[in-house]
C-alpha cells in the first residue's frame, strides 16, 4: 500500500492536485481485489471501480507498451481505466493530465472529467470537481517518476545534477503523432528542389565521399579560405570533436543553452563549469561573468532555449589570447541578415564557429553542419574525426544550402519566422498564467507557467508536443520551449494551451 500510496502522491503533485481532488481508483476487473490497491483506496477514502478487460482494450491510449498488452490485452491498463472512469454518462470526456507513472511494481495514471459543450466547434473545458486515477501493476517497467528541479543560481561550481544533458526535443514526438512544437526543424522542408539534388546523388555512392567541393561552396560563402572550414556529421558532431581534441583544463559553458557541448566535455573527461544566465537578467550575457582563466568558453547565438541573440560585440569580448571561444550559430540563419554572427570573422583570437544546416532546410536525419575556425584549430578537429565522415548526399546538400538561391530562400524563410513567431507572442501575452521570454530572435520561444510540466503533459492528451525545460541548467519544471510554426498551427496550439490552463483550474 506504502508504495501505490507514494506513486498517487507523485501523479497528484504533478498535476498540482491533493488527495482531495480524486474521485475513485479505477484497475482492470481482474485486480480489483488486490490487497494494495484496496488498501490504497480505503486510505485514500474513495471507491474502486473495476472494468473488464475487453473494455479497457477498446479505449485508445497515449502510451502504449507490449508489457501489460501481452499480460491483459490492453496497451495500457492504467491510461485506458483512468479515461475510462473519468468519461461520464452525461456526455463528458476522459483528458489524460499525467500519463502513466511508475514505480517498481505499480502503474498510476491520471485523468479528469471535461464536458463537450453544445454549438461549440472547440469544447471548452470545465474541471468537474471528481478526478480519476489509476493505480495498478504493470511488471518490467522501471520507474519514471520525474525528479523536479530548481532554478539555478550564477556559479561556477563543478555540477553533477539531475538535468538530463541528452535529452533533446525529438524524444518528445517519437513514437507518437502529436503536433510537433518541441523540435526547431522548419517545417515543410526539405524543399523539393534540395529533395531532387540528395536523390540525384545516390547513383554516386559506389564511390567514397569526397569534400573538397562542399568544403570550397562553404569557404566561399563566408569568405574564408578552405583550411578553416571543416564539415562535420551536424554541428553536434564538432562538440565532441572540440572536446577530444583539444587540451583545455578549464572549459566553461554559457547557459541555459544547447546542452550536448557540456555533455560532450563531460564525457571527453572535463570538468565543466557553469556560468548560469539568470531571467531577471533577460538571460543576457555579462561577459564579466565568465572567469578569466577558463581557456574554452561555449555560449549559443541565439541561444537555445532562451531565443536571445546576444550583440557579437559582447561575444567577441569574451575572446581571449589562449582561449578557444566556440559560438554556435545553429540557428543564425533564421535571423534576418544574420546580424551579430561572427561567421566569416579573422580578427577574433581562438574562435570557433558551428553552423547547422538542419534546422533550416530540415536534414536532421541527414545530419550536416561545420566548424569555421584557424587552420590549425580545424586541423585538430579534422584529425580526431574518422575517415569520411560525411555521407556524399550530405556533401552535396551543403553545396547546395550554401548556393546564393538558397541563401535567398532562406533569408525569406526568416522574415517570415519573424512575421509568425510575433503572432505566437501576441497569443501568449493574452495568458495572465504565461511570461515569456523578452526579444525571441530565433524560431521558437521561452515562455514560463507555474507547474508548465503538468501542462505540458495536459497539451500532450490535447494533440501537441512542447520541449520540456527542465533539462535545461538554469531552468526548471515550470519552463516550456515552444516551436514557432505557421498561424493555423500556432492558433490551434493556442486554443489547447487555454484547454490545459483551465483544466489546471
Amino acid at each position: 500500500m506504502d508504495e501505490v500510496l507514494a506513486l498517487v502522491g507523485a501523479v497528484l503533485r504533478e498535476a498540482g492536485l491533493t488527495r482531495a481532488g480524486i474521485g475513485s481508483l479505477a484497475t482492470l476487473e481482474a485486480r480489483a481485489a488486490e490487497p494494495g490497491i484496496v488498501a490504497a483506496a480505503a486510505a485514500l477514502g474513495v471507491p474502486v471501480r473495476a472494468f473488464p478487460a475487453g473494455e479497457l482494450a477498446a479505449v485508445p491510449v497515449p502510451h502504449p507498451s507490449a508489457a501489460p498488452l501481452s499480460a491483459t490485452g490492453t496497451a495500457s491498463v492504467a491510461e485506458a481505466a483512468a479515461l475510462l472512469a473519468a468519461a461520464g454518462a452525461g456526455g463528458e470526456r476522459g483528458v489524460l493530465v499525467v500519463p502513466k507513472r511508475k514505480s517498481r511494481s505499480a502503474t498510476c495514471a491520471l485523468a479528469v472529467s471535461v464536458p463537450f459543450l453544445p454549438n461549440e466547434e472547440a469544447p471548452g473545458v470545465r474541471l468537474l470537481p471528481r478526478t480519476h486515477g489509476y493505480i495498478a501493476g504493470e511488471p518490467g517497467s522501471p520507474p519514471t517518476i520525474p525528479t523536479p528541479h530548481t532554478t539555478a543560481a550564477m556559479d561556477m561550481h563543478t555540477h553533477t545534477d539531475a538535468h538530463d544533458l541528452r535529452h533533446h526535443g525529438d524524444a518528445e514526438v517519437r513514437d507518437e503523432k502529436l503536433i510537433d512544437l518541441a523540435v526547431n526543424v522548419r517545417t515543410n522542408t526539405p524543399p523539393d528542389w534540395l529533395r531532387e539534388r540528395i536523390a540525384d546523388s545516390l547513383t554516386g555512392l559506389a564511390a567514397y565521399p569526397d569534400g573538397r567541393a562542399a568544403r570550397a561552396a562553404v569557404a566561399e560563402r563566408h569568405d574564408l579560405p578552405p583550411n578553416r572550414v571543416l564539415l562535420t556529421a551536424g554541428a553536434a558532431e564538432a562538440f565532441v570533436l572540440l572536446a577530444r581534441a583539444l587540451p583545455v583544463r578549464r572549459p566553461v559553458v554559457v547557459h541555459p543553452q544547447f546542452t550536448e557541448p557540456e555533455a560532450a566535455l563531460r564525457d571527453a573527461g572535463h570538468t565543466v563549469g557553469r556560468v548560469v544566465l539568470r531571467e531577471e537578467d533577460g538571460f543576457r550575457l555579462d561577459p564579466a561573468a565568465v572567469p578569466e582563466d577558463a581557456d574554452l568558453v561555449v555560449i549559443g547565438n541565439p541561444t537555445n532555449p532562451t531565443s536571445v541573440l546576444h550583440p557579437a560585440a559582447s561575444v567577441a569580448a569574451l575572446a581571449r589570447p589562449g582561449r578557444i571561444l566556440v559560438v554556435d550559430e545553429a540557428f543564425m540563419d533564421a535571423v534576418p541578415g544574420e546580424r551579430e554572427s561572427l561567421a566569416g570573422r579573422t580578427d577574433v583570437p581562438g574562435l570557433v564557429v558551428l553552423r547547422s544546416l538542419t534546422k533550416t532546410w530540415g536534414l536532421a536525419g541527414l545530419r550536416i553542419g561545420y566548424a569555421l575556425a584557424e587552420p590549425e584549430t580545424i586541423a585538430a578537429l579534422e584529425r580526431a574525426q574518422p575517415l569520411w565522415p560525411v555521407s556524399t548526399p550530405a556533401l552535396v546538400a551543403a553545396e547546395a544550402c550554401v548556393s546564393r538561391a538558397a541563401l535567398a530562400e532562406a533569408e525569406h524563410a526568416a522574415h517570415r519566422i519573424g512575421v509568425e513567431r510575433a503572432h505566437l507572442l501576441a497569443g501568449l501575452a493574452e495568458f495572465d498564467e504565461v511570461r515569456t521570454v523578452g526579444g525571441a530572435e530565433g524560431p521558437f520561444v521561452l515562455l514560463r507557467i507555474d507547474g508548465a510540466d503538468a501542462v505540458r503533459e495536459r497539451l500532450r492528451s490535447l494533440g501537441f508536443a512542447a520541449r520540456r525545460g527542465d533539462t535545461f541548467p538554469g531552468l526548471d519544471r515550470n519552463w516550456l520551449r515552444i516551436a514557432v510554426r505557421d498561424r493555423a498551427t500556432t492558433n490551434r496550439f493556442l486554443q489547447a494551451l487555454d484547454q490545459a490552463l483551465l483544466i489546471g483550474g
